[in-house]
C-alpha cells in the first residue's frame, strides 16, 4: 500500500480538472448559463421549476399543504430540472435564478410575474402569500423564522459537507467525514432538544419552519438520506423521530415528496405535476400495487 502524499495547496487555484465524485460533471467556478434554454410554462399561477431533492421537497410540500386547506389559487405546475444533466443551467433557468439551483418559482399571478429563488425564500414568500404557517404574532413569527433561517444556514453542512464526502466523494476520507458526522449529529442534538420542549420546532403549530427541516432532519431521522442512518445513530434521537414520524404521516406531505421525484421506488415518482388528479393517480397507482 503506498503512502498518501499530503496536498499542499497552490499559491493560486486554478480549475484544470474535474473535482471528482457524482456531481463532478456539473460542478465548476463561474456562473451564469451554459446553453440556451426557454422554460416552459403551463397554465397555473405558479410555475415550480425543481427537482424531488430535500430542497425542492420543500416547496412542493408547502403547495400540497396550501391546496389541502382549499387554496385553489394554489394550484402550480411543477417542471422537472435534471440537475444531474445540467437543466439548471439552462438561459431561462438563470434567468429565474442566477444562482442556478433548484427549486426555483415564478408567480403569474402578479402583472410582471414575480422570480422567487431559494427554497426558503419560497416558504416564506407562500406564507404571507396565503396568510399560512407562519404565525402573526410577533413572537410567534420570528420563532418560525429562526429555525427557517437555522435550516438555511445548516443544511448545507449535512448535504453539501456529510453528505458530499460519506456518499458522493470520489473516495472514503476520514478526516472530512469524521469533520462533518460530528456536525450532522450536533445539528440533530440541536434539533432533539427543541423538539423535547414543544411539538413543532416554533412551537405547538405545524409552520414553514417544520416544512423546512423535514425533507432534511425528518428524512435523515427516517434513514432516507445517505443510507447513513446506522452511521450516525439517529434512532438515539427520540423527539427527532417523533416529529420526523408525525410529519411523515400528513398527506400532503406524502404528496408534495412525489413530485418531481426522478429516484427511488418508482411508486413514489411523479416526474412532473401539472393537476392535482396527477398525483391523486399516483397515490391510487402506490395503494393498488400494495394490494
Amino acid at each position: 500500500m503506498s503512502e498518501r502524499t499530503e496536498y499542499v495547496p497552490p499559491r493560486v487555484w486554478t480549475w484544470e480538472k474535474a473535482s471528482g465524485g457524482t456531481f463532478a460533471s456539473i460542478n465548476r467556478p463561474v456562473a451564469g448559463p451554459t446553453h440556451e434554454k426557454t422554460l416552459p410554462v403551463g397554465t397555473h399561477p405558479f410555475q415550480l421549476y425543481s427537482m424531488g431533492t430535500p430542497n425542492g421537497v420543500k416547496v412542493t410540500a408547502m403547495f400540497e399543504e396550501l391546496l389541502a386547506l382549499g387554496y385553489q389559487d394554489a394550484e402550480y405546475d411543477a417542471w422537472l430540472i435534471r440537475i444531474g444533466e445540467g437543466d439548471q443551467f439552462g438561459s431561462g433557468f438563470v434567468e429565474i435564478n442566477p444562482n442556478a439551483k433548484i427549486p426555483a418559482l415564478v408567480d403569474h399571478s402578479t402583472t410582471p410575474p414575480i422570480r422567487v429563488f431559494e427554497s426558503g425564500a419560497i416558504l416564506l414568500y407562500l406564507a404571507e402569500r396565503f396568510g399560512e404557517f407562519l404565525p402573526g404574532s410577533l413572537a410567534g413569527r420570528t420563532e418560525t423564522l429562526n429555525w427557517l433561517f437555522w435550516q438555511m444556514g445548516s443544511a448545507p453542512f449535512l448535504g453539501g459537507g456529510f453528505g458530499h464526502f460519506y456518499a458522493y466523494a470520489p473516495e472514503k476520507l476520514e478526516y472530512p467525514i469524521d469533520r462533518y458526522a460530528m456536525e450532522a449529529k450536533r445539528q440533530l442534538d440541536v434539533l432533539d432538544r427543541r423538539l423535547a420542549e414543544t411539538r413543532f420546532l416554533a412551537g405547538d403549530t405545524y409552520t414553514i419552519a417544520d416544512i423546512a427541516n423535514w425533507p432534511w432532519y425528518g428524512q435523515l431521522a427516517l434513514g432516507r438520506l445517505y443510507d447513513a442512518g446506522e452511521f450516525l445513530q439517529v434512532q438515539e434521537y427520540a423527539h427527532v423521530q417523533r416529529w420526523a414520524r408525525e410529519i411523515d404521516a400528513r398527506p400532503a406531505v406524502q404528496r408534495g415528496r412525489m413530485v418531481n421525484r426522478t429516484f427511488g421506488d418508482p411508486a413514489l415518482q411523479l416526474h412532473e405535476r401539472h393537476h392535482a388528479s396527477d398525483v391523486q393517480t399516483k397515490t391510487q397507482d402506490k395503494r393498488q400495487a400494495r394490494v
